[in-house]
């Protein structure tokens, strides 16, 4: 199954390397930091029809969608067609597909795949965590010797003075701070042990999904700024870091 996943993700990443004149195709959605584009659309339209022949019965639960399922009842995929679209517009190459399957509300395979690096994130619950086939692991490093990546839930302004003080406290902790803009890709960047940690005040199961069983799966913790279970059905917080850093965040004022 997550071999097919893969095959199918992958060959979505071409609708987004090919993607041209980018700007006349985007649309607003709620605000002009909300965007969606032509593309957006064909990439989930394409993982629509393929994933879910994969498993007869499954829902859909993408980003994109005006009507959706539950995805916590039966086989539900969880798709972010691409995370990152403001980068994906700008052209800065710093976005990513994002499939999770869940079964009645826990994740049980997870990919991310950035189609400008050639980089492919997949992880099977109980299976260990992998980039391009090759298993990958958090870092050991303490937050003192690393850096952070954050969010700044750019839907959801008022988190900005809270973002702003845990950045500020881990700041002065750390040696640095990344901020990308694509949520499923800093997971991925937690997994593989290029940062530390990762938080965010307010993300979407898709964003997350995905990403999270990575993180876990190569040896991380994720969970909510509270300390509770990520969501698969509504926005929540997120916390995901290495083991050595796992308790930092009962240090820090949130």
């Amino acid at each position: 199954m997550l071999e097919q996943i893969i095959s199918i993700v992958r060959e979505a990443g071409e609708i987004v390397i090919s993607a041209r004149d980018v700007w006349s195709h985007t649309h607003e959605k709620t605000s002009a930091a909300d965007l969606v584009t032509e593309y957006d659309v064909a990439v989930e339209n394409f993982l629509k029809e393929k994933l879910l022949s994969l498993v007869p019965g499954s829902i859909f639960f993408g980003e994109e969608e005006t009507e959706r399922a539950d995805p916590t009842q039966g086989w539900a995929f969880i798709v972010d067609p691409i995370d990152g679209t403001t980068n994906f517009v700008r052209g800065l190459q710093q976005s990513a597909i994002s499939v999770a399957l869940a079964h009645d509300g826990t994740v049980e395979y997870g990919v991310v795949y950035d189609p400008y690096k050639n980089e492919m994130f997949s992880a099977r619950r109980g299976g260990g965590a992998f980039r391009n086939g090759s298993p990958i692991h958090v870092s050991e490093r303490p937050i003192e010797q690393g850096i952070f990546g954050m969010g700044t839930a750019i839907y959801r302004r008022e988190y900005l003075e809270p973002t702003m003080r845990v950045t500020e406290q881990l700041f002065k902790r750390s040696c640095d701070f990344r901020r990308l803009g694509a949520a499923a890709l800093d997971l991925c960047n937690v997994a593989c042990g290029r940062t530390e940690l990762f938080f965010e005040y307010s993300l979407c199961p898709w964003d997350q999904a995905a990403g999270s069983l990575i993180i876990t799966e190569a040896g991380g913790f994720v969970c909510t700024l509270e300390g509770k279970p990520m969501s698969l059905t509504d926005r929540c917080s997120v916390w995901a870091s290495n083991q050595v850093n796992k308790d930092v965040l009962k240090e820090l004022e949130v």
